[in-house]
């Protein structure tokens, strides 16, 4: 077993799935022109707003008949907003094959005690599409941030359907091309993809949806944080840069920036093939390595963004404590900071190959996992 340290470290050891690592050009000098100390009701602080969501537009290739707001809470904000507006009309049924879709499982069934059918896959599978009613409403997450499982393909959600889809792309988003005609309610966070600041959600919402919301009222009280409507009528100023809460126009300012980065990097497509370049240089080395694999069964239900893996060697004693030890040894070598599976996830590795990690770094974190690995498990023997 080789124990000398690598020679190349990646220029920047950022591979954490959320907050994740900022654009290649990010600079703090970049954010002067955020208009602080104003209004965002301001004109300056709505055309701000407005560009944010025109520009998403853009980038994403949503419908000019979509609605795209922006709402407080990050990504979670954003779901259960759609999930407390938009439930309760019809049957519904949950899908999930990770925390966070367990998570929209609790919340839907416990709070809004909804009588859902709930459909479940354990960590590294998917739940099988075909038995899924979408003339019911459907919530369901894109990729899964903590299993790195993915929906594989557009087809899995019929075009044709009477029920609606509430869509989590959190870590989907600017990474996967999303079919806009087969999502109704779709939410991510700025914090993910794009490298942007936390607490800023996106809402996403089809004609469809808007057409619920204008014709159907939910059983349970809404809070302020989530009226949409106002008299039956959906409250068209959240989709122009009327945001419920105050904004941070600091915020507003960097996913400005990341927007603009994305666009010079060739847009959506460019942010595809820089996440998958950087999973590609992932799956060379565990294609030559046999000690570790992707948690994802399926190679066409495998992320591209949250790369989740996991030890196979028969030689580790305790998989949760060596998969710790190992994230551990790489972070006090300041090559790989925050790359631990999730806390519910099954032990192992998470590494976030979103478009603002360069390629080069990737590689360069490869040998590093080898030499610590190699390292925990000559201690873990001598150990013994």
């Amino acid at each position: 077993m080789a124990t000398q340290a690598p020679a190349t470290r990646p220029a920047n050891p950022r591979f954490s799935s959320g907050p994740c690592a900022k654009p290649p050009t990010f600079s703090l000098d970049k954010l002067s022109d955020a208009p602080l100390g104003r209004s965002h009701r301001a004109s300056l602080g709505k055309a701000k707003l407005k560009e944010a969501i025109e520009t998403t537009r853009e980038i994403l290739g949503i419908p000019a008949d979509y609605r795209i707001g922006i709402v407080p809470a990050s990504d979670t904000g954003a779901y259960e907003m759609a999930m407390w507006n938009l439930l309760g009309e019809r049957p519904v049924e949950m899908l999930a094959w990770e925390s966070f879709g367990s998570g929209w499982v609790t919340d839907a069934v416990k709070q809004l005690k909804l009588d859902a059918k709930v459909t479940t896959a354990d960590y590294g599978q998917i739940v099988d599409f075909e038995g899924v009613d979408f003339n019911n409403d459907v919530c369901f997450t894109w990729n899964g941030t903590t299993s790195g499982v993915r929906i594989p393909n557009r087809d899995s959600i019929p075009a044709e359907r009477s029920g609606l889809t509430l869509c989590d792309a959190t870590s989907a988003a600017f990474a996967m091309d999303l079919p806009w005609d087969r999502l109704d309610a779709t939410t991510f966070s700025w914090q993910k993809v794009l490298g942007g600041e936390a607490a800023h959600g996106i809402l996403i919402l089809s004609p469809r949806a808007v057409e619920r919301l204008e014709s159907y009222t939910p059983a349970w009280p809404l809070p302020k944080i989530f009226r949409l409507t106002k008299g039956g009528k959906l409250i068209e100023g959240i989709f122009e840069g009327a945001t419920i809460n105050t904004p941070s126009m600091l915020c507003v300012e960097d996913y400005l920036q990341s927007l603009a980065w994305a666009k010079s990097v060739g847009g959506l497509q460019g942010l595809i093939a820089r996440a998958d370049a950087n999973t590609k240089a992932v799956t060379q080395f565990v294609e030559a390595h046999e000690w570790i694999d992707f948690l994802a069964e399926d190679v066409a239900t495998r992320s591209n963004t949250s790369v989740c893996l996991k030890f196979t060697d028969s030689r580790i004693q305790d998989g949760a404590a060596f998969a710790k030890a190992v994230a551990k040894r790489l972070e006090a070598e300041g090559v790989a900071l925050d790359i631990g599976g999730y806390r519910d996830a099954p032990p192992g590795l998470r590494i976030w190959c979103g478009a603002t990690v360069e390629t080069s770094d990737v590689e360069a974190l490869m040998p590093w996992l080898a030499y610590a690995f190699e390292l925990e498990l000559s201690g873990q023997q001598a150990a013994a």
